[in-house]
């Protein structure tokens, strides 16, 4: 099994975030963080990288389920969905598989909400 699954875009960068964004929505998600690494990496390291950025995707409901199931669940939220500028021009969008990772806690209550949001993600980025 993988932990992510993604979707290739055939448009700018600017575009798929836009796309991501809106269809996060559409799937009751909201972005609560956005991370730009290709500015941190410049701005810390000196050092060049393409567009990448990680959005810190959170469906408040389903967090709430997750934080009644395990109260420690905080420490694997939100799920991260990544937008990244590929080198032959295409855009890739993956998003982490929340069953792949929430494995690692044995708690049956926890798995049930992790394939409602695993499903969740899979519908909002099969709809890019």
């Amino acid at each position: 099994m993988t932990y992510y699954f993604s979707r290739r875009l055939e448009t700018s960068f600017g575009d798929a975030l836009d796309r991501v964004g809106q269809a996060l929505k559409r799937g009751g998600f909201g972005i609560i963080s956005e991370i730009d690494v290709r500015e941190t990496l410049k701005a810390k390291l000196g050092v060049d990288y393409h567009p990448y950025r990680i959005l810190g995707a959170c469906n408040p409901r389903m967090a709430f389920e997750a934080l009644q199931a395990e109260n420690k669940i905080g420490t694997m939220l939100p799920c991260n969905v990544i937008v990244q500028k590929l080198a032959d021009g295409g855009v890739e969008v993956a998003a982490i598989d929340p069953v792949a990772s929430m494995r690692a806690v044995d708690n049956p209550a926890l798995a049930k909400v992790a394939e409602t949001v695993r499903a969740q993600l899979r519908a909002v980025i099969d709809s890019l």
